[in-house]
């Protein structure tokens, strides 16, 4: 009996070890779930939006420029200036000096000045003919016209003494306008001659131009700051009004289609809180820009007014545009984390009974976090958020804790 007891005992314990290892076995070779990130499908709010970088601009900028040409004094403005138009100096032109004079050059011009000074002499002997020729004509008619009372000479010779005597008179009159002119080419010759001057004076009086602001507004950009000789037309300063900007965009082409006058939009990205603003105007003309990467593209400018400012934006200053293009208040999303490519539909894993579901989605608009489901899934199906290859359809899956 004893030896039967015995028996029983080893068998008993061969059992129990058979059957723990197995259970090991089993345990070792069960199914593992899969740690997994959820979300839950809602119906919610959507905007689809158009994000692109770009730049604060006042809305008119007013350019100074030189009027004429001329020696441009250092400008004392600087940017942030507030300026009054008419009253405010914001530079002033005095004429160019003259040129400097080499040896070649002042030998023509000492030359030329000699000429001139000879054609003034010679003038002055001609005016001394003329005016021989004048007196001696005098005399001849005061002659005639006394032998005419005596008849002693025909009518026609005191005729021909009052014609000689006018033209004595014309000629005296021609040799003293020679003379004069002859005197002007000599100044001229003379001024040719003359150097630049030395170091240059604070002499308000040597100034011709003063140019003044032609708005109220503020110093935007100093273009030219030092003294120098200018060109008629170059532009000194830019002044406008910053509290009046508006922002540029250059959306692509693609994108620009689906944008219209009146669209909503938010300014971001610019260091402060987003501000609110409308588009509007979309240029009806694109232009070509090469991308940091060397692709050529086809870019159209996009004009928004913001509908508040911030007085901490200033002009040319980057921001980011987000422009609404689509928007609905009660659209079914999906995030975008969950959706991947089979083939050419949209897919998504959704769980049901701890186990994931391979399921096609039909999706419409998307913007950058989620997209609108119109077909193959529902309000409450929960989906798996990054989706790794080691996930397939049926597959265990766990939510990791949070």
């Amino acid at each position: 009996m004893a030896g039967t007891l015995s028996t029983w005992i080893k068998r008993g314990a061969m059992a129990a070890g058979v059957i723990a290892i197995a259970a090991g076995f089993a345990y070792a070779l069960r199914e593992k779930p899969v740690m997994v990130d959820l979300a839950e499908i809602t119906s919610t709010p959507m905007k689809v939006t158009v994000r692109e970088e770009a730049e604060t601009r006042v809305r008119d900028v007013y350019a100074v420029s030189a009027p004429i040409a001329g020696n441009l004094d250092r400008v004392a403005i600087e940017e942030g200036t507030a300026v009054t138009a008419g009253k405010t100096i914001v530079a002033a032109i005095r004429p160019l000096d003259p040129p400097l004079i080499d040896k070649r050059s002042r030998a023509e011009l000492t030359a030329a000045r000699d000429a001139a000074k000879a054609a003034v002499a010679i003038a002055r002997v001609n005016l001394r003919r003329a005016q021989t020729g004048l007196d001696q004509a005098r005399a001849d008619l005061e002659r005639a016209q006394a032998l005419a009372k005596t008849s002693i000479i025909a009518s026609s010779t005191l005729q021909k003494a009052n014609t000689a005597l006018q033209e004595a008179e014309a000629q005296t009159h021609a040799a003293l306008a020679t003379i004069a002119l002859r005197q002007a080419e000599l100044e001229t010759a003379e001024a040719r001659l003359i150097q630049p001057d030395g170091p240059k004076t604070n002499d308000p009086s040597g100034c011709c131009v003063d140019i003044t602001a032609p708005v109220d507004g503020v110093v935007l950009n100093v273009l030219v700051k030092s003294e120098q000789p200018v060109q008629a037309g170059t532009k000194i300063a830019e002044i406008g009004d910053p509290a009046k900007l508006e922002v540029v965009a250059g959306l692509l082409s693609s994108d620009a289609v689906k944008v219209k006058a009146g669209s909503p939009a938010e300014i971001v990205n610019w260091g402060g809180p987003p501000l609110k603003a409308t588009v509007r105007r979309v240029d009806p003309a694109a232009y070509t820009k090469v991308s940091a990467l060397g692709i050529e593209e086809q870019r159209v400018k996009v004009i928004l007014d913001l509908d508040e400012n911030d007085p901490r934006l200033g002009h040319e200053f980057r921001v980011y545009a987000d422009i609404a293009i689509w928007k609905e208040d009660d659209v079914l999303q999906v995030p975008i984390a969950a959706l991947f490519r089979v083939g050419n539909d949209w897919t998504a894993f959704v769980v049901r009974d701890g186990r994931a579901a391979e399921t096609k989605v039909t999706i419409d608009h998307m913007n950058n976090l989620s997209a609108e489901v119109t077909d193959g899934l529902q309000v409450g199906d929960r989906v798996i958020l990054y989706p790794s290859d080691k996930l397939s359809d049926g597959s265990l899956v766990e939510e990791r804790p949070q």
